[in-house]
């Protein structure tokens, strides 16, 4: 089982058990279900599995990813062309990977296991600065999308919302402020984040037309309305949760009120035009 566990379910299963815990202080059951289990799915990232998945043993980064093969939530495929390649490093993956690693120095420390906290917190350390080092990008203000082969992707995604959004910070106060305030203006819509920058010579405006032309549009533009979530977090990491951030981030849900009342009634559709008016797709 844990050869096969895909790197986004291992920092789900590893950020669900942190809030698990935290919510009921159940020890007894991080001690003898949890922490096993997760370490052997650490321990197999880190020796390597399937579909490329493994640590890089230079930077400590996670890569992912063959050829033909999708593993990130970009996973639009049409025949033989996977229309946002993403095999190497992504952004989000390493985020998320980062982040187990935290968990487990968190779960380590209550747990006495010395040399596995040791572990953990300077695979961790190391990560953070390899991070840092590879997927800033000073020019642009924000994080690059993807490493490919070393090769930086610097198409503007919201990927990189999730470097900020999550419980332990990768970046330094002024970085973290600095994506949430770029992906805010280049990619924020009433319902949700746009999946790509619309100066990108691929980006969609809208998102119809038959399957080719609909998932060529699926993460070229398109708007994800599960994306506000990340968004919300990463703002109150950057910002704090005064009363004027609260009152801000209220607002961006007006459009989604209105929105329960128009497409399917009282859902939230899970896509949405790129460009307004932002009709509601799929």
């Amino acid at each position: 089982m844990a050869r096969g566990t895909h790197p986004v379910r291992l920092s789900r299963a590893g950020q669900a058990l942190s809030s698990y815990f935290k919510a009921s202080h159940d020890l007894a059951f991080i001690r003898d279900e949890a922490f096993s289990k997760l370490e052997e799915t650490i321990d197999w990232h880190i020796k390597g599995t399937r579909y490329g998945i493994r640590m890089d043993d230079a930077d400590k980064l996670l890569c992912a990813g063959v050829p033909g093969v999708q593993l990130t939530w970009m996973d639009a495929k049409i025949g033989d062309w996977v229309v946002t390649p993403r095999q190497g490093k992504p952004v989000e993956i390493n985020a998320l990977w980062y982040n187990a690693l935290r968990v487990m120095e968190d779960f380590g420390r209550r747990l006495g296991k010395t040399g596995r906290t040791h572990f953990y917190r300077e695979l961790a350390d190391s990560i953070q600065k390899s991070f840092n080092e590879a997927f800033w990008d000073a020019e642009a203000g924000g994080l690059v999308d993807c490493l490919q082969e070393g090769i930086p992707d610097r198409r503007i995604r919201p990927n990189q919302i999730f470097a900020v959004s999550l419980p332990f910070a990768l970046l330094p106060p002024e970085r973290v402020q600095a994506v949430v305030k770029g992906v805010e203006a280049k990619l924020l819509t009433p319902y949700g984040l746009r999946s790509l920058v619309p100066a990108d010579p691929d980006y969609r405006k809208v998102y119809v037309g038959n399957a080719y032309e609909r998932d060529s549009a699926y993460h070229q533009g398109t708007v994800w309305a599960w994306l506000i979530g990340p968004f919300v977090d990463a703002y109150l990491n950057a910002f704090g949760e005064s009363e004027e951030s609260c009152r801000y981030l209220d607002s961006l849900f007006a459009g989604f009120r209105q929105h329960m009342s128009e497409a399917m009634l009282g859902s939230i559709s899970e896509i949405f035009d790129a460009d307004p008016p932002h009709a509601p797709r799929g």
